[in-house]
């Protein structure tokens, strides 16, 4: 088999809250913006740094100086956005600025509540507009737009905790455009088949497939339908639970050296007791319903043990 169809692409998504500690400076950057404040910090050369580097560009040394700075400053250079995204500012046109604050000697990245690129410009004076409830992160300014005098009045919150932890939303949408070596591989799942792909009859066989073998660059245009059973090669048992899990630990995820390939794959082993893997032990596919079936390997629902003899260490040593 050695024609490449046309092209599989389709629209995907990936979507997840990331959870993160700030540590003591964008901690005391985030509880200030909380309270209406901006805070910089001091590096060794004098200057202010705004947002607060943790460490000294200059001599990499922990910086603690916290320095107070205004919510007015200057326009240092800026960009026209006249078709928003989601999840931006606005949903109109605007400008994205960096604004040198007064007191600060670095530049801070917001954007500015403008409705036409001739209302912007290279030194223009802008103020913050504060958001109407604040929580501990950089939305806290809303925008900036032109002006002096800030209208918003700051509000202390000296009872409430330091922001210490911060959950940031992740929604990233894109089109993926599959190689044709991966739309024989894509292809082959939706029809119950696990393609394999190599240069020649020399070459080693890939799963999935690459689209060029990365020891000489040819492309891996040889497709071979591989069986779907196959051998453990290294695994690890998952203990620790996490957000989104749809499995509940212990459980086993495996590499799974496929009979016939050179390079094995990463799945669930599950049909067992998780202490019950080990490397060598011979696995077959479990295959979800065929109605179930789309353009990707979690038609196999997981990999679960054949029964047969473990496979020899000399048989897959090469390819841990």
């Amino acid at each position: 088999m050695n024609s490449a169809p046309d092209v599989l692409s389709a629209p995907l998504r990936m979507r997840f809250d990331y959870t993160r500690s700030v540590g003591p400076t964008i901690g005391n950057f985030l509880t200030n913006l909380r309270d209406r404040k901006i805070v910089g910090v001091r590096g060794s050369d004098g200057r202010v740094l705004v947002p607060p580097a943790e460490y000294d560009p200059v001599t990499a040394q922990p910086l603690t100086e916290f320095v107070d700075v205004a919510d007015t400053g200057t326009v240092e250079s800026w960009t026209w956005v006249r078709d928003p995204l989601p999840g931006q500012p606005f949903d109109r046109p605007f400008a994205w600025a960096l604004i040198k604050l007064d007191g600060a000697d670095t530049t801070l990245l917001h954007a500015v509540d403008v409705t036409a690129p001739e209302q912007i410009s290279t030194g223009m004076r802008v103020v913050a507009r504060w958001a109407a409830e604040t929580e501990g992160s950089i939305r806290d300014i809303a925008c900036f737009e032109p002006g002096e005098i800030s209208t918003t009045t700051a509000e202390s919150a000296t009872d409430a905790e330091p922001i210490t932890i911060i959950t940031t939303p992740v929604d990233l949408s894109y089109k993926h455009t599959a190689s044709p070596q991966e739309t024989v591989y894509l292809r082959g799942l939706a029809e119950g088949k696990l393609m394999g792909a190599r240069t020649d009859d020399a070459g080693k066989v890939y799963f999935p497939p690459r689209g060029a073998n990365p020891t000489d660059g040819r492309p891996t245009n040889d497709y071979i339908e591989l069986s779907d059973r196959g051998t453990v090669t290294t695994f690890c048992i998952v203990n620790v639970p996490f957000l989104g899990q749809r499995i509940k630990p212990p459980y086993v995820a495996a590499y799974v050296l496929l009979d016939g390939a050179d390079i094995p794959v990463l799945h669930l082993v599950l049909g067992c007791e998780a202490s019950e893997v080990r490397m060598g032990l011979r696995v077959k596919a479990v295959w979800k319903p065929r109605e179930e079936w789309g353009f990707g390997l979690d038609n196999v629902d997981h990999f679960e043990p054949t029964g047969e003899p473990d496979a020899d260490y000399d048989t897959y040593k090469h390819h841990l």
